[in-house]
């Protein structure tokens, strides 16, 4: 039975009062989804695909099925009775100024600042003390908001400068170039263009990295052969010069290459996965040079970060599963020469450069620690941090003084300071000015025993005062995979939901890098099942310390968080009462026919691998393992209808499959945004509607009526 709550006048927390007749529910009409008969047969078992037509994104019989879906959606969202609330608190905590930490290039000062609710962030510019002028607006790209900016690079000298745009939401991207000091466009744009950065070489052209356009559906269609390009200006894109990649009898499915700041050598970097790459070079100093190997296998994530002259400075994880810098001269640079710069320690280590000196940021628990050396490897400090959480853009060009960083965790908005390479001193440049107050919440890190007995963290944050009672209405957050490592970040979308009495809880699962390779190493192929038993432990930490119940948790994340959502709420769908799984990798058999997928297989393995893998997918392909007669919880897929990397028939299929076995009264939806792709360049307008319906599904399938801190609704509408 749904109960109201009501809030007492000095209090912000949920407060259960007296039980009211239970209203009537929102009800959905799903739209049909047929059915057909292909079969997919591996390894001698035969697999039904029922709904395999959904994953032609070019037919309109699926733009006919997104529709009808929406339709039905948003049908159900428009009647929760706070969802314009939700979305009205959210427009006012969201307009506040937001500045990006500001970096040098040519006479200018540079930085990203958007207004408040502007759809995407402005590149403003200032000479020396002058007044600061707008360099580029990607909120003129187009009518809706839709298309981003998606990187900036400038030539070393700071007078060119190449941005390329993502359409949609799209991982394909335009490039154009520019004369940085008139703002003039000097060439073509080109296009086509996928997974790359721009590294200029001189002023002359700059290398860039695409695939062949695939054939069929340029939002779906395979795509495995990625090479890097150089590209001279004032030439045509046709001429561009194939630098690396291409070969039919070895596929990477990643190339990346990057200059040095001295403009002296090329690096190369191909990769089969999402792990793992080869290390190439190229003297760029020396007409005609020749790609020499530095290392020729994928066993170990490689990358050069610095050099001086020929000395190199490698950060690798050989031998050093929590990474270490390692030195070598170029003119003999294989890894029997290698010398320990920064020993391998007992955190991870993400180094970075800036100002002559390097600088080692360790996680210790997913928290951060900073030091910093100089080029000779001693120790000059420990960069004593504002606070505990995480650290960023410690960095910069080799002649900078000073450089600004950026600090932020769960509860605090980040800000950004201004840090002196010789004296180590800092000085905040800017705090935002915000309508919610970080003193009135925290965050406690706390240490649970996953299934098989290992340790895992998980910060909770929540408003100070929390009662224990079980009924706090609580979102899970989970990743686990490809080695990233969440950290403590600043939301806005998580204030809203921590200010209506919310708790937010975060784990570390394994599969992601905060311990290193052996932690990513303990989630992927046949251990992925230890990341969802990190989950549900996570789950039953909360529900037995009583910051929540099955019938107030929901359950979120995206992309291989997605997968993860599927997963444990298929495996345990009586855990919680909301499921939320965005832009989900949910059909593990065929993931890797899609784009860029097969190179996820490092963390997956594939169907078509053995036998044994095979079984192991599909034993917990969310697609895959949707019973018929089970209750699942109210679930909101989500998804964008331009997503090139997990494409939406990920979503399609597995919410086909929930509507039509789901035996419960708990409703299964997909929401499917338009002109939208995997995440990144979102419109902040659409954000906002996104977390409106999110959040507004959410706590109304937790049986509220009402928002449950009706202070903060009735201070926003006064």
């Amino acid at each position: 039975m749904k109960k109201t709550f009501l809030l007492l006048a000095t209090a912000s927390l949920f407060v259960a009062c007296e039980t009211t007749p239970k209203k009537e529910k929102i009800s959905v009409n799903y739209p049909p989804t047929k059915k057909v008969d292909t079969v997919n047969t591996y390894f001698g078992t035969e697999v039904q695909d029922p709904y395999r037509w959904l994953e032609d994104d070019r037919s309109a019989e699926t733009e006919t099925w997104v529709k009808a879906q929406n339709t039905a959606t948003f049908g159900y969202l428009e009647k929760i009775p706070f969802r314009q609330d939700l979305k009205n608190r959210l427009e006012k905590l969201w307009n506040y100024e937001k500045l990006g930490s500001p970096f040098n290039e040519g006479d200018y000062t540079y930085f990203y600042k958007n207004d408040g609710l502007q759809n995407q962030y402005v590149v403003y510019r200032k000479k020396g003390e002058g007044e600061a002028e707008i360099f580029l607006d990607p909120n003129t790209f187009s009518e809706d908001g839709t298309t981003s900016l998606a990187g900036l690079n400038f030539t070393k000298d700071g007078s060119l400068a190449a941005y390329s745009i993502s359409e949609g939401g799209s991982d394909w991207r335009k490039v154009i170039v520019m004369n940085a000091v008139t703002k003039e466009i000097v060439e073509d744009t080109l296009v086509d263009i996928k997974f790359s950065g721009v590294s200029w070489k001189g002023n002359e052209g700059f290398y860039y990295s695409s695939y062949d356009k695939p054939k069929g559906s340029e939002l779906s269609a395979k795509t495995d052969q990625h090479k890097l390009y150089y590209h001279k200006l004032g030439t045509p894109q046709k001429n561009d010069l194939l630098i690396y990649g291409g070969t039919p009898e070895e596929k990477h499915r990643y190339v990346s290459g990057g200059v040095t700041e001295d403009q002296r050598y090329l690096f190369i970097y191909p990769r089969t996965s999402t792990s793992g790459n080869k290390l190439l070079m190229k003297d760029l100093t020396k007409p005609n040079s020749k790609i020499s190997t530095i290392l020729d296998n994928t066993d170990t994530d490689s990358y050069v970060i610095e050099n001086v002259g020929s000395k190199l400075y490698i950060m690798t994880n050989m031998d050093a599963p929590n990474q270490k810098i390692v030195t070598v001269d170029a003119s003999n640079p294989m890894p029997k020469n290698w010398k320990d710069f920064i020993p391998e320690a007992e955190n991870v280590l993400s180094p970075s450069t800036g100002g002559g000196y390097f600088f080692a940021e360790y996680m210790v628990d997913a928290i951060s620690k900073v030091y910093q050396y100089d080029y000779n490897g001693k120790m000059i400090r420990e960069v004593k941090l504002p606070g505990l959480g995480s650290a960023s853009g410690f960095g910069g060009k080799k002649e900078d003084k000073e450089f600004y960083f950026s600090f932020t965790n769960y509860n605090t908005p980040g800000s950004s300071y201004k840090y002196n390479v010789e004296t180590g001193e800092y000085t905040q440049y800017w705090k935002p000015e915000i309508d919610f107050n970080p003193n009135d919440y925290e965050s406690k890190q706390v240490f649970y025993n996953s299934k098989d007995g290992t340790k895992v963290p998980m910060i909770i944050t929540y408003k100070k005062g929390l009662e224990l009672n079980g009924k706090k209405p609580t979102i899970l957050y989970g990743y686990g995979g490809f080695n990233v490592s969440l950290t403590p970040s600043f939301s806005i979308v998580n204030a809203v939901w921590m200010e209506q009495g919310g708790v937010y809880a975060v784990p570390n699962l394994r599969g992601g890098g905060e311990y290193g390779k052996k932690w990513h190493d303990a989630g992927i192929k046949t251990k992925k099942q230890n990341v969802f038993d990190d989950f549900i432990a996570a789950a039953e930490y909360l529900i037995e310390n009583k910051y929540t119940s099955s019938d107030y948790l929901a359950i979120r994340g995206g992309s291989n968080g997605g997968l993860l959502v599927g997963a444990t709420m298929t495996q345990r769908p009586d855990l919680m009462k909301v499921a939320l799984p965005a832009v989900g990798v949910l059909d593990m058999l065929r993931y890797h026919t899609f784009t860029s997928g097969a190179g996820w297989a490092y963390d997956y393995g594939t169907s078509e691998d053995d036998k044994e893998m095979f079984e192991y997918l599909k034993g917990y392909s969310p697609v895959h393992n949707v019973k018929k007669g089970t209750s699942y919880p109210a679930t909101l897929v989500t998804t964008g209808d331009h997503d090139d990397r997990v494409v939406p028939a990920h979503s399609f299929k597995f919410a086909a499959e929930l509507q039509e076995k789901q035996s419960g009264d708990n409703p299964t939806l997909i929401r499917i945004e338009t002109n939208a792709g995997h995440g990144a360049g979102t419109p902040v307008s659409k954000t906002i509607e996104q977390y409106a319906d999110i959040y507004g599904f959410t706590l109304y399938n937790m049986g509220f009526e009402q928002l449950p801190n009706q202070a903060v609704l009735k201070e926003f509408k006064d």
